[in-house]
């Protein structure tokens, strides 16, 4: 199916070079490969987001607040 999308023109340059160097006349599979690997990642990010929330409440008090004290330990070491 065709479509018309609006991208920059360093993209653009990016798709033809790299079609180029796949031997692609266009840059069409490209583009349907990266959505079709973006919608994939979507799909199970929202998959394990909603597993992450099945388990909201399952650790008592004290365990969450001794997870959080050794989470904010670990970043306090944390060089940025």
């Amino acid at each position: 199916m065709r479509t018309t999308i609006e991208i920059s023109n360093e993209t653009r340059a990016k798709l033809v070079a790299l079609s180029a160097r796949r031997g692609l006349r266009g840059y069409s599979e490209i583009v349907n490969e990266a959505l079709e690997e973006y919608l994939a990642r979507a799909e199970n990010r929202e998959k394990e987001i909603n597993e992450i929330l099945k388990l909201a409440g399952s650790l008592s008090e004290e365990e969450g607040q001794k997870y959080a004290a050794r989470v904010k330990e670990f970043w306090s070491r944390w060089e940025l």
